[in-house]
Formats: structure tokens, sequence, C-alpha cells
């Protein structure tokens, strides 16, 4: 989805209309530090693409959570009254409401447990711009003298 975003560098025709033999080390590295220059800014945008990607998922997941935890906890609430109520009928009402109150816990626990791993700041690390920027260190390792 995320694509390389194109500069607008200035090009230096002079030095795109000589053949590349006869250009002036000064000109090519003019051209290197400018192609370098655009390289790193294309890998920055990108990086930032991919994070406000990962942070827009992030946000509408926990919006989406937020409401249907709403919801979810009234109904939970009606239920786990009349839970009481019913085991009460059994038991001295006290214990029933330990024993409701405690099975609720439990499962609190569980759910908590889980979205707290899912929260971790994995999601936001920009992988395929660490790949490329790697890639392009290989490239530059290799033909620097």
């Amino acid at each position: 989805m995320t694509a390389r975003l194109q500069s607008n560098p200035v090009p230096d025709h002079r030095a795109a209309q000589q053949p590349r033999d006869s250009q002036s080390i000064g000109t090519l590295l003019r051209r290197l530090v400018g192609e370098l220059a655009t390289l790193l800014r294309q890998e920055f945008a990108l990086a930032s693409a991919e994070l406000m990607q990962g942070l827009r998922g992030m946000l509408t997941g926990a919006a989406a959570a937020m409401a249907g935890g709403v919801v979810l906890f009234a109904g939970i609430l009606v239920l786990l009254s009349s839970a009481v109520l019913g085991l009460s009928r059994v038991v001295a009402p006290w214990l029933a409401a330990l024993i409701v109150g405690s099975a609720v816990s439990i499962a609190g626990v569980f759910a908590l447990s889980v979205g707290v791993r899912r929260l971790r700041p994995q999601s936001l690390k920009p992988e395929r711009a660490a790949r490329s920027l790697s890639k392009d260190k290989a490239v530059l390792m290799r033909r620097a003298p």
C-alpha cells in the first residue's frame, strides 16, 4: 500500500548531457550527494508512512474495543447480579457474591493479560523501511573503494 514517495530534486542538466566518462569528479560527487539525499528523504518518508499506518490501525482497534467494552460491561453487570441472586437460593447470599466475584475476577485477569500482550509496540516497527535501508547500505558498501 505504501509506495516510495517521489521528490522533485532539481536535475543538473549539464551533468546529464555529458557522457559519463567526461564528467568531472566534482560533478560526480554533486550527483552522488544529491542522489543520496533523495534516497534518504524517500526512506524517511516510507518509514513515516509505515508508522502512521500502524498507529491508525492501533487507534481504530482501541476505539472499537472501548465501545464494545462499555456495552459488554453493562450486560455483564446484569448477568452477574442474576447469578448472585440465583446462587443465593442454594448458599448464603454473602457466599454467592464471593463465588461469583471470584470467578469474574479470574476471567478479568486473563482478559487483561491477553490485552496487554497485544499492545506491545512491535506493530509500530517500520519493517519494510528497515529492510530497504539495510539493502541500500549493502549496495553502498559494495561500491565503496
